[in-house]
């Protein structure tokens, strides 16, 4: 029985990645051994979309009120892009440290995560 999934995400600068999950986002973490933090992350759910390309991923966490997060997230210094409207609900960018980015959004549908 599969009890659980882990997520990779690489980066230029995993130590400023890492901390900024840790002391920004506040995710609690384990040590795997010199320093590798592996982060808990909230509930989650997968959905598979349709791509010429085929081999990409992106990481979203969800919230329930977008802008109080991003009014939360500029108190600790944090930059997000302007709040997109897509049909499926309100989304932000997140930069990370490392160059990469994650999205946060509010969404406007059913989730997986309200099923479980």
């Amino acid at each position: 029985m599969i009890s659980g999934a882990h997520v990779i995400l690489y980066s230029r600068n995993a130590e400023a990645d890492r901390a900024f999950f840790r002391d920004i986002l506040g995710f609690t973490s384990v040590d795997a051994g010199h320093d590798w933090l592996i982060f808990a992350l909230p509930p989650a759910e997968a959905a598979f979309h349709p791509s010429d390309i085929g081999d990409t991923c992106e990481l979203y966490f969800m919230c329930c009120d977008l802008k109080a997060e991003m009014a939360s997230l500029a108190k600790k210094g944090v930059s997000c892009s302007a709040p997109q409207e897509p049909r499926w609900g309100s989304v932000t960018m997140v930069r990370l440290p490392g160059g990469g980015q994650v999205g946060l959004y509010q969404p406007r549908h059913l989730t997986a995560v309200a099923l479980a």
